[in-house]
């Protein structure tokens, strides 16, 4: 009977591994970046660190692979990379559907919700409420909270709410909530329709507003959403970003992250110029913003999609993924201030030994299979170029399709050139080329590239310049090639294959 019993066990487990196997391993799967085992989602939500464990949540439908009345899909993470999807955290009830929003961890239990010496963890979200939506009305949208005693495990919504009410603005949506110490308050960053507002809280439940930011001051080609507002020690000052995501309205079209320097007394943004700085180039990171309590690191992740074309690309089980995590850094560009982005250091747990060849005089065109049997992905390529030379970093297959990468000298900019990738007819958008403006003043070159099965991620000088695109080749990729219009040294070229965080 005993052995009858363990056989039968083994052969569940054998099913149950098949089928996890086959799960992460369709066609388009990412392989190195958190996607939904099913379903539709986009924005992370609520992204916390606690007692060792990253909380991810993110708007999430799980009755298809469209957008549909919105949950709160919960994954964790003890290292930012290997990602387990739980059960759903927050269901649409009578006061809406669950939007994006934040959550803290309350420390002192100043919210009350603490019971048993157990520290809070507290979501803020924003309720949308269809039924006003569709009736015209101007209040659908208002905040709402919810508490975990478990580790975030489960979630009790506050019985009080909303706690924001919603005072006539029909975009009014995505808190994102900090502890001010030097007030001893709550502070909600808060998108209202084509401006930020400030509100501020002693508790969590109680808000008032304090100050709206924006107006006449960065990119107003769409209505803003999912801010975020974070600080930097900089030459021992204290330095404000305010993370601003924008639809449409981006730089390459649609859905984009701009953001601003300045400074926050506890009730009022500043920014220190008018210009518009965008945190990725690309046109697939958008609703980016951070995860709560990590202390000095500012750990970023965005959505890896476009609204533009979100809802159509070629995935048939799942839609969407997340970029890699991101940590952002405060540098000086001649006079400028710049956020900086590169992927966090734990991706180095999956970084395979690398291939690293030295002084290679590219002459018109490399194939970097004369160093590299033959590359596959995902990978990670670095790359050091003796001088900002025209160039370019060519992915392609043996029937004709490919993704280019380079930069352009007389131009000053990086592009990705995407028109020949795969399949492209899903949206009229879709096949273009994109660019990035370079900020280093440095003559040589430096560049990550971060390669998934179906998306790339461009880190440039150190980070100053990032892209993110999708892409949907019919058949993976699997060549390399190094193009430039003359000789052009790279001082070091290093691979590294990448392993599936699914297996």
């Amino acid at each position: 009977m005993k052995i009858t019993f363990l056989l039968f066990f083994l052969f569940l487990f054998s099913i149950t591994s098949a089928n996890a196997q086959e799960t992460y391993h369709e066609q388009y799967r990412p392989q190195i970046h958190f996607s939904p085992k099913a379903h539709w989602m986009n924005d992370p939500n609520g992204m916390v660190y606690y007692n060792g464990v990253y909380h991810l949540f993110f708007q999430y439908y799980p009755g298809g692979t469209v957008w549909g009345p919105m949950h709160w899909g919960h994954a964790t993470s003890k290292d930012l990379i290997h990602w387990q999807q739980q059960p759903i955290a927050l269901y649409p009830d009578s006061l809406g559907y669950i939007f994006s929003g934040s959550a803290v961890v309350d420390e002192n239990n100043i919210s009350g919700f603490g019971k048993n010496r157990k520290i809070p963890l507290v979501a803020i979200y924003t309720n949308h409420y269809p039924k006003g939506a569709n009736a015209g009305t101007n209040n659908y949208q208002n905040q709402s909270i919810a508490y975990s005693i478990d580790n975030g495990k489960t979630w009790i919504k506050y019985s009080k709410n909303p706690v924001l009410k919603n005072p006539g603005i029909t975009d009014f949506r995505d808190p994102n909530v900090m502890w001010y110490e030097p007030d001893k308050k709550w502070i909600m960053t808060l998108a209202t329709k084509d401006r930020i507002t400030f509100y501020s809280s002693p508790d969590l439940k109680n808000w008032e507003k304090e100050t709206e930011f924006g107006e006449d001051v960065g990119a107003h080609g769409g209505v803003w959403e999912c801010p975020d507002l974070l600080s930097f020690e900089d030459k021992g000052k204290k330095i404000w970003i305010l993370i601003v995501n924008i639809n449409p309205g981006g730089p390459n079209g649609g859905s984009a992250t701009q953001y601003f320097v300045g400074n926050f007394d506890g009730k009022k943004f500043v920014a220190a110029s008018k210009e518009i700085k965008w945190l990725d180039y690309g046109p697939d990171e958008y609703a980016g913003v951070t995860w709560n309590n990590t202390g000095n690191r500012k750990i970023f992740l965005g959505w890896m999609s476009n609204w533009l074309y979100a809802t159509v690309v070629p995935t048939i089980k799942w839609r969407s993924a997340m970029t890699i995590p991101r940590e952002l850094k405060i540098k000086h560009s001649g006079d400028e201030i710049l956020v900086a982005s590169e992927p966090v250091k734990e991706l180095s747990s999956i970084e395979e030994k690398p291939v690293i060849a030295r002084n290679i005089l590219v002459n018109k065109n490399f194939d970097i299979a004369q160093k590299i049997k033959r590359p596959a992905f995902p990978c990670r390529l670095n790359l050091a170029i003796d001088s900002a030379a025209d160039f370019s970093v060519i992915l392609s297959n043996d029937i004709g399709e490919q993704i280019v990468i380079g930069y352009d000298k007389n131009d000053n900019q990086y592009y990705i050139d995407r028109t020949k990738s795969g399949k492209t007819d899903f949206q009229k958008d879709f096949a273009k080329v994109h660019t990035a403006p370079r900020f280093s003043e440095d003559p040589k070159l430096n560049l990550s590239l971060i390669i998934d099965v179906s998306s790339l991620e461009l880190f440039a000088d150190d980070g100053l310049t990032a892209m993110t695109e999708i892409f949907f080749p019919n058949k993976p990729y699997d060549k390399i090639n190094i193009q430039t219009k003359g000789k052009v040294m790279i001082n070091k070229l290093e691979y590294r294959r990448l392993k599936s965080i699914w297996k």
